[in-house]
C-alpha cells in the first residue's frame, strides 16, 4: 500500500471545510467540540471532555494494535476573531477567505489532518500503537486549555503538536519563555483648568516610563512590548491613574529576568521622581524549551519527512504553543507546520498540497512509531 494514495484529498478538504464553517472563538468551542467528538467516536476512539472553568479540553484515545509506545497528537479548537460571516474561497489550489475575516486554518488544518490520518488507519486496518488525541481550548488566549489539562490521564511521553505556520516541513525546536505584566501608575487628580499644578498626571508618568524602557527586539533571543495603555476619566481632570500592559519573551530565562528587573526599576524610579506610585503584577505565561539536535524523537521525525519526500527546516520561534506546556510536564513535544500561511490575518490561507502533505506526515509518524521504540 502506498500511503500517498491512502490519504483521500477530497475527503480531507471536505472535513477541513466543514470544520472551518463552525465558529469557534476562544472559550466558544462547544459546537466544534461536539462535532469532533462524534467524528472521533465514529473512528473507534473513546472520547472524554475534561472540563475546566467554563471551558473544556477534548481527550480521545484509539487503542493500539502493536507494541509501539503511545503517541500524542495535539491541535487546538479555538481561533482568533473575527470569524463571524466567514466566506471560504478555493481557487488555484489554495483555500482562503473572502478577505473580511480570518480563515481558521490555525488550527483547524491540524484537526482535519489528524482526523483524516485516523480515518485512513481505520478504513485500511493499518497496525499502529495507542494514539492519544488532545484538542485543547483557549489556546489563542494564553494556552489555557493545555495549562488546565489533566496530564495524569496521559500515557504518552512524545507528542506531535500541529500548530505552526509556514510550508509543511517547518519544525519548531525552540520556543521562548513568556512573561506578561500589568503596571498601575497612581498620581493625584486635580482640575486641569483651575489648579493643574496641584495634580500629578499618571498618564504622563506612564508615558515617561514607556519612553524609557526597552522595546522591540532586544537581541536574537529576546523581545519586549507595551501592548495596551489606558487611563484618565475626562479631559478636564489631571489623570489620577494609568494602566500599562506589557510582555517580555526570551529563549534565555536569565535574560528575561534581567529585562524584567530593568523595566520595573525604571518604572519605580520615574514614578518616584514625579511624586507618583507604581504597582506591578506579573505572570509567567509559559516556559521556554529547546530540543537538542541529538534528541531521538526529533531524529525520528526528520526521518519521517525524508521518507515523505519533504525537506525539513528547523526553526526557533518567538511564539508559544501547547508544546511549551507539554515540555513543562515532561512530554517531548515537537511543534510542526500544517501548511497554514499568514495566520491571524484576513490573508490567511493554505494550499491543498500542504494540507495533504501535512496529513501524510501525521499518518507516517503514527504508522512507523513502532520503529522509534
Amino acid at each position: 500500500m502506498k500511503l500517498a494514495d491512502a490519504v483521500n484529498r477530497d475527503r480531507l478538504l471536505d472535513v477541513f471545510m466543514e470544520l472551518l464553517r463552525v465558529n469557534s472563538p476562544s472559550f466558544g468551542e462547544k459546537a466544534l467540540g461536539d462535532l469532533l467528538a462524534v467524528k472521533l467516536e465514529r473512528l473507534g476512539c473513546s472520547v472524554e471532555l475534561q472540563e475546566y472553568g467554563k471551558s473544556f479540553n477534548l481527550l480521545a484515545r484509539r487503542k493500539g494494535t502493536t507494541n509501539a509506545p503511545p503517541l500524542l497528537l495535539s491541535g487546538h479548537m479555538d481561533t482568533i476573531e473575527p470569524t463571524d460571516g466567514l466566506v471560504i474561497e478555493v481557487a488555484e489550489g489554495v483555500v482562503k477567505t473572502g478577505g473580511e475575516t480570518i480563515l481558521g486554518a490555525d488550527d483547524k488544518s491540524a484537526l482535519a489532518q489528524i482526523l483524516e490520518a485516523l480515518t485512513v488507519l481505520a478504513e485500511r486496518e493499518i497496525p499502529h500503537g495507542e494514539i492519544e488525541i488532545v484538542f485543547s481550548s483557549g489556546e489563542e488566549k494564553g494556552l489555557h486549555g493545555a495549562k488546565n489539562l489533566d496530564f495524569a490521564a496521559l500515557k504518552s511521553r512524545h507528542a506531535l503538536v500541529l500548530d505552526c505556520g509556514g510550508s509543511v516541513g517547518k519544525v519548531v525546536v525552540a520556543a521562548p519563555s513568556h512573561y506578561t505584566y500589568r503596571m498601575c501608575v497612581t498620581g493625584k487628580s486635580a482640575h486641569a483648568g483651575i489648579e493643574p499644578e496641584k495634580g500629578t498626571n499618571a498618564i504622563r508618568v506612564a508615558s515617561e516610563i514607556i519612553a524609557k524602557v526597552a522595546d522591540g527586539r532586544l537581541d536574537e533571543h529576546t523581545t519586549a512590548n507595551i501592548g495596551m495603555i489606558a487611563g484618565g476619566t475626562a479631559t478636564n481632570v489631571v489623570a489620577r491613574e494609568a494602566v500599562v500592559h506589557g510582555e517580555i519573551r526570551s529563549h534565555e530565562q536569565g535574560r528575561l529576568e534581567e529585562v524584567k528587573r530593568a523595566i520595573f526599576e525604571t518604572a519605580h524610579a520615574a514614578a518616584e521622581r514625579r511624586g507618583a506610585r507604581v504597582g506591578i503584577s506579573g505572570h509567567d505565561e509559559y516556559r521556554a524549551f529547546r530540543i537538542r539536535p541529538d534528541e531521538p524523537f526529533l531524529g525520528y521525525l526528520l526521518g519521517v519527512y525524508e521518507t515523505c519526500g519533504i525537506t525539513p527546516s528547523l526553526v526557533a520561534t518567538g511564539g508559544g504553543s501547547d508544546a511549551n506546556v507539554f515540555h513543562e510536564h515532561g512530554i517531548m513535544a515537537v511543534n510542526i507546520s500544517t501548511g497554514m500561511q499568514k495566520v491571524h490575518s484576513p490573508e490567511e490561507h493554505i494550499s491543498l498540497d500542504d494540507l495533504y502533505r501535512g496529513c501524510l506526515v501525521v499518518l507516517k509518524t503514527i504508522i512507523d512509531f513502532e520503529t522509534f521504540a
